[in-house]
């Protein structure tokens, strides 16, 4: 090799090393902007280190954890590479931070982990709030369960209108004892009996196939009733059974209430085919099917029906159905005269909002859980408490209600919040009193139906 070659070779090699060195420094310098070197050699020594100091930053212990530590590790190296930017100093080859912004973005630091800390420390006391709610109500129904069973179920007839059994009925009845009680307080004044149901049962069916096979035959008993009247109650129910409670998916074709509430409202038009089925009725039903027994919910269903407010508006008596609604307003200018006057100016008549909570005994218009506190208490006080409810409501958003005018006051109250607390309407009822004149609710609404009667008798001294 000739001398020149030799040069040109060495030249060369000399060449390439500068050029490494030259990317090995660029490279050094972009590592550094991330807090990271890059492996050479002593590349254990160095991942060592620098682990070291990452923990002594954190503050821990150089020593291996446990699983769950290591863990906790790699979840918290990401804030403390976040943070970094904020507290160390910036890359040699940038200019360094002047002393006042190193302070400044110190103290933000500090006071981001100071609100931090205490927007833990308030999420911690809400949960344990939660919790320690949870646990009194559990301990609440727990005991109440025990002194249903034991003390008043046992003892209803002396019990069931004394004052503690009153306090507590006002509280809500346990769910596992519900069925019983409401069963208890609505009674079967009908006498119906399991037997009857089965019978009415068995003539709903015989009904159903014979309209699905084109049939036309009418029993004696439904003698006056047409069959269009009758196949168009049987498309009703069928109708309405998929809109009761669409949320809970448990009434609705294929779910596991569908047949047996079918059968409670197929075997009332039979059972009652001088009133059939009404729209609201089946809200009723699932209520009742969710806390008793098929036979036992027919049987609270046909007498709860019965009760005089129930038939006046499912048989539609408007003379009697104007009857209730004076009497509501009675106590209505007696309790909240203020609201009284907007609903008069704005016409807004009881009609508007009255009827569907009626007819469906508010389980319909309210959440759940508070409806069946409202029908614990409908089912000891009777109709009366159906009217002081409303008041309650009416009570509970009077303020909301003033500033509204006619179309946005009966948008709202026949679609009631869904998130309407059962403690908070509760206590606006608990104000609410059922007393105009030293005149109770049973003697207004009997002083207005003599009115009404003597006023459909054209009474001489009236036309006077």
């Amino acid at each position: 090799m000739s001398f020149s070659s030799t040069f040109l070779l060495t030249d060369r090699n000399l060449l390439a090393r500068k050029q490494n060195a030259r990317l090995d420094k660029q490279n050094d310098l972009g590592w550094k902007l991330f807090g990271k070197i890059p492996l050479r050699e002593n590349a254990q020594k160095e991942s060592k280190k620098i682990q070291k100091e990452c923990e002594d930053k954190a503050g821990r212990a150089s020593k291996p954890g446990s699983p769950k530590q290591n863990v906790r590790k790699n979840l918290d190296f990401e804030p403390l590479s976040t943070t970094a930017l904020i507290l160390e100093d910036r890359p040699a080859n940038l200019p360094a931070k002047p002393v006042e912004e190193a302070q400044k973005h110190r103290q933000q630091y500090e006071e981001m982990v100071v609100q931090a800390k205490k927007r833990e420390l308030k999420e911690a006391q809400r949960r344990k709030k939660q919790l320690e709610e949870r646990c009194r109500l559990e301990e609440s129904i727990g005991n109440a369960v025990l002194t249903w069973n034991n003390e008043i179920l046992p003892n209803w007839e002396t019990m069931w209108c004394s004052r503690k059994v009153r306090d507590l009925w006002w509280q809500g009845i346990p769910p596992s004892v519900r069925g019983k009680v409401w069963g208890l307080a609505i009674g079967n004044e009908l006498n119906i009996t399991h037997e009857l149901f089965d019978i009415c049962l068995a003539r709903a069916k015989e009904r159903w196939r014979s309209f699905s096979m084109g049939g036309s035959e009418v029993e004696n008993e439904d003698a006056g009733f047409s069959a269009a009247d009758r196949e168009a109650s049987l498309e009703l129910i069928k109708l309405d059974i998929s809109r009761t409670f669409p949320n809970l998916c448990i009434f609705q074709q294929g779910g596991p209430y569908h047949d047996m509430l079918h059968s409670i409202l197929g075997a009332y038009t039979c059972y009652r085919p001088d009133v059939g089925y009404v729209q609201g009725m089946s809200f009723i039903a699932a209520v009742l099917i969710l806390n008793l027994d098929t036979a036992d919910a027919f049987i609270a269903f046909s007498n709860l029906l019965n009760k005089p407010c129930q038939m006046a508006f499912f048989r539609v008596d408007h003379g009697l159905m104007l009857t209730y609604f004076a009497a509501f307003e009675v106590f209505f200018e007696e309790n909240l005269p203020k609201l009284f006057a907007h609903f008069k100016k704005n016409n807004l008549t009881p009609d508007i909002y009255l009827i569907d909570w009626i007819f469906t005994l508010y389980s319909k218009s309210l959440p759940l859980d508070l409806a069946c506190r409202i029908w614990d208490v409908f089912c000891r006080d009777g109709e009366e408490f159906l009217f002081r409810t409303a008041l309650g409501i009416l009570k509970l958003f009077e303020d909301i209600l003033t500033k509204m005018d006619f179309i946005h006051v009966a948008q709202f109250l026949t679609r009631l919040p869904e998130d309407l607390p059962a403690e908070e309407c509760f206590a606006s009822i608990a104000t609410i009193q059922m007393q105009s004149r030293n005149k109770k609710w049973a003697q207004v609404l009997a002083a207005l139906q003599k009115d009404s009667r003597e006023v459909d008798k054209g009474s001489p001294s009236l036309r006077r």
